[in-house]
């Protein structure tokens, strides 16, 4: 019998591990339990997992809101982040970092940039100011690409700053009400606080590296905090200019994949131009019995996620250049 081919390579995914040291508390409806201080623990045993695969992982892909904004009521952030951190260092690998709204209670833009969730490479060019996206390329013919969601956002930045001042601008004229994290009576309900957008410059930017990925026939896996597909999340969690990154997507042929975290329940869909859309499940609400996380195992025509605890299955198949 033939044996069945290897992968080209295999990465690991997590999301909202939001680690504080704290006891159990809920989300802001009252209803869903978050495991703050048991969140460490998943993530060591995710860690754990990922090293004793064979052949080894490539790389990680921390999908954002690796702390809880609790941390920054009680001076904690810096302490959480080193023990998050200390669990991630175990890893033989690359671990690759997405910004989330829960670091940026944390922490400003400009202090994220002198931590570990700084995984931009050294001398990387970015899109514009401190904009955080950048991609690499694990292996021949394929390349990952790291947005930044909360490149358009009032979180992170100072209040008398410009960019501040457009993002609050814009959020103020899609959203009248008196808490701009409330989504009640809006149209474009994902138009709130916690959630952020591309800014033109970085969607330019991403177009350029896809136009790449095109002529050069590679196939792109892309990763963010926010969703921006509505089969892949719910109307409030996606990020505030969604279509406008599936347009850049859905003007090339080399995506097949976009990851993201942001809404805890996960979420899954198959777009009209064949591009899988994964939102991960997030650590925080997942009993300290279980997990929430996978190993993604990437073949010439299709990737395969193997599941841990609340994270399913899934083969998601891609055309071959």
């Amino acid at each position: 019998m033939e044996a069945a081919p290897a992968p080209l390579f295999a990465f690991g995914v997590i999301a909202d591990i939001q680690y504080a040291d704290a006891e159990d508390g809920y989300d802001f409806s009252g209803y869903r339990r978050r495991y703050y201080r048991q969140s460490l623990q998943l993530l060591r045993d995710a860690v754990e997992a990922w090293a004793a695969e064979r052949p080894p992982l490539a790389f990680v892909l921390q999908l954002g809101d690796s702390i809880d904004g609790l941390n920054a009521r009680g001076g904690r952030a810096g302490a959480a982040l080193e023990q998050v951190l200390a669990a991630l260092g175990r890893l033989p690998v690359p671990v690759h970092h997405t910004w989330g709204n829960h670091e940026l209670y944390n922490f400003s833009r400009a202090r994220l940039a002198h931590t570990g969730l700084n995984s931009r490479p050294a001398g990387a060019a970015a899109p514009a100011d401190d904009c955080q996206a950048y991609h690499f390329s694990p292996a021949a013919r394929f390349r990952v690409v790291v947005l930044d969601a909360y490149d358009v956002s009032v979180l992170g930045r100072e209040p008398h700053s410009p960019r501040y001042q457009e993002a609050l601008q814009l959020l103020r004229e899609k959203n009248p009400n008196e808490s701009l994290n409330s989504p009640a009576g809006l149209k474009e309900p994902q138009f709130v606080e916690f959630n952020g957008g591309f800014s033109q410059a970085q969607l330019d930017w991403f177009n350029e590296v896809l136009k790449f990925s095109d002529e050069n026939q590679e196939k792109v896996v892309v990763m963010g905090h926010l969703p921006i597909h509505p089969g892949a999340s719910d109307s409030i969690c996606l990020a505030w200019n969604y279509e406008d990154a599936l347009s850049v997507i859905h003007s090339h042929r080399c995506v097949v994949c976009f990851l993201a975290g942001h809404l805890h329940d996960g979420g899954y869909c198959l777009d009209s131009h064949g591009v899988h859309h994964l939102t991960l499940e997030g650590v925080i609400e997942t009993p300290p019995e279980s997990n929430a996380f996978g190993t993604v195992y990437v073949y010439e025509d299709k990737m395969i996620l193997k599941g841990r605890g609340r994270v399913s299955d899934r083969v998601m198949h891609f055309c071959k250049w």
